[in-house]
């Protein structure tokens, strides 16, 4: 059996898109792991654009014996229903008849599951990092892409590393962050670990 997530992110370099799979089959280890104790062959693919990734996708899915082909990308805005209507609606991408179980978010964007662990961003950037600067709310989900990205700007603008940047950090902060304190922020994350982990058990 193959697993295979076509996700949104990377930018457009090859060494980018290594990088930010790096940072995420960290952040995914306990999904990853159990394929590999079922010795399923187990691919995580950065596409860089959200339309690459759907594109790749849809692609994969035509293949032959193609397995669990699972979409993750970010939702862009607030999410109110499936996944797969969300991005029919915003994207105008054609999921008809595709199994809600494999299409998945990041609600609203991956930095909003970077931001949800305090204490891992406060670990990396050290001295000068600014927690109050990060939004309050329980539920991240309900905060927009801009207000993540203005918070994590000025948490981070004056520590030794500079101010959060995409392709520079995202990969070690994937490695630190607590997937279950993501879980508990982000009800998205917690659908895609909870979703995944059924799939792999009801095929192992």
């Amino acid at each position: 059996m193959n697993v295979a997530i076509y996700m949104e992110g990377g930018g457009d370099g090859k060494d980018s898109k290594a990088a930010l799979r790096q940072g995420m089959e960290v952040f995914l280890a306990a999904i990853k792991d159990a394929c590999r104790e079922r010795n399923w062959h187990w691919r995580l693919v950065c596409c860089g654009s959200r339309n690459e990734a759907y594109k790749r996708f849809r692609n994969e899915l035509t293949k032959r014996d193609a397995g669990i082909v699972v979409l993750l990308v970010d939702s862009e805005a607030p999410v109110d229903g499936e996944p797969a209507a969300h991005l029919t609606k915003r994207d105008v991408w054609d999921l008809h008849g595709i199994d809600e179980a494999v299409i998945h978010l990041m609600v609203q964007t991956m930095e909003t599951w970077i931001v949800a662990d305090r204490d891992a961003l406060g670990g990396y950037y050290g001295q000068g990092f600014q927690e109050n600067a990060l939004p309050h709310r329980a539920n991240l989900e309900e905060v927009s892409k801009d207000d993540i990205a203005e918070g994590l700007l000025r948490a981070t603008e004056r520590t030794q590393k500079g101010p959060y940047h995409k392709i520079r950090h995202a990969r070690h902060l994937l490695q630190r962050i607590d997937p279950a304190t993501v879980r508990q922020r982000c009800g998205h994350c917690e659908r895609l670990f909870a979703t995944l982990s059924d799939l792999i058990g009801q095929n192992g």
